[in-house]
């Protein structure tokens, strides 16, 4: 088989689980050298280790994502270390704060920050400091992770809607500014995905309620599979260059229902 990621080197937060762990493995077993790029060393550290027990490449970097001296010494080190990337995926995340759902008016100012900073932030930082090491390597590709959150309002949600609004728009401006250096721009917009991150969402509300709530506004019938979202993702890092600036719904058919 074909490893159409062989001798690129791809950077993902938020890789120590979910969404990120799943791209991580893909990643990897399609021939990337995989940089694991994660606040949970333990868990951030299972990932690399699952990679290189199945034969794979990767190495790990502990960093707080919405932290510009952080992140540009990571992405000094990777330059250092590997001479560049070739896929960089910003797709560390956080739910709304971690309480649960809150209506505007009970939001606390910290907790609203908080989410900005980690989930729109962390985006901007990871494109900022990041360009330049794509270009070392002749360009490559960005993957953003957004969500359906930020196609409209999203009630209980709002810094979570907000960030992820924020990440499709930084999507599509970063896409306009770096279309003639050869490095496309896209996100992924998941809906319901069976998730650590997901586990925010149940806070306060019986697990089994919240299910049944959330299986009845999916077509499909069920909810998604981190793999799925990393099968996107990888299509992203290797299909056509002339690609970019799309925001992709995978959401098993919520966004399409009226």
């Amino acid at each position: 088989m074909t490893e159409l990621l062989k001798d690129k080197v791809a950077l993902i937060t938020g890789a120590a689980s979910g969404i990120g762990r799943a791209c991580a493995n893909l990643f990897a077993q399609q021939g990337a050298t995989v940089l694991v790029a994660d606040y949970d060393e333990t868990k951030g550290r299972e990932t690399v280790a699952s990679i290189e027990a199945a034969g794979g490449q990767a190495d790990f970097y502990r960093v707080d994502v919405s932290d510009a001296e952080i992140m540009q010494t990571m992405f000094n080190q990777v330059a250092g270390k590997y001479g560049g990337l070739d896929v960089l995926m910003n797709n560390a995340g956080i739910g709304n704060g971690g309480d649960g759902s809150n209506p505007i008016y009970t939001m606390p100012e910290s907790n609203f920050d908080k989410v900005i900073a980690v989930n729109l932030r962390s985006v901007f930082l990871g494109i900022k400091y990041g360009v330049p090491l794509l270009l070392m390597r002749g360009g490559g590709r960005i993957i953003n992770t957004a969500s359906i959150a930020g196609l409209g309002g999203f009630p209980g949600n709002c810094a979570y809607a907000a960030s992820k609004a924020g990440v499709i728009s930084l999507t599509k401006t970063a896409a306009l500014e770096y279309a003639t250096v050869n490095i496309t721009v896209n996100c992924i917009c998941p809906g319901w995905v069976d998730t650590p991150i997901l586990d925010s969402a149940r806070l306060g509300v019986e697990a089994e309620t919240l299910n049944q709530l959330m299986l009845g506004s999916l077509p499909i019938g069920r909810l998604g599979r981190a793999e799925e979202i990393a099968e996107t993702a990888f299509y992203l890092a290797t299909g056509p260059n002339f690609m970019t600036g799309s925001a992709i719904v995978i959401d098993g058919g919520i966004t399409a229902s009226p």
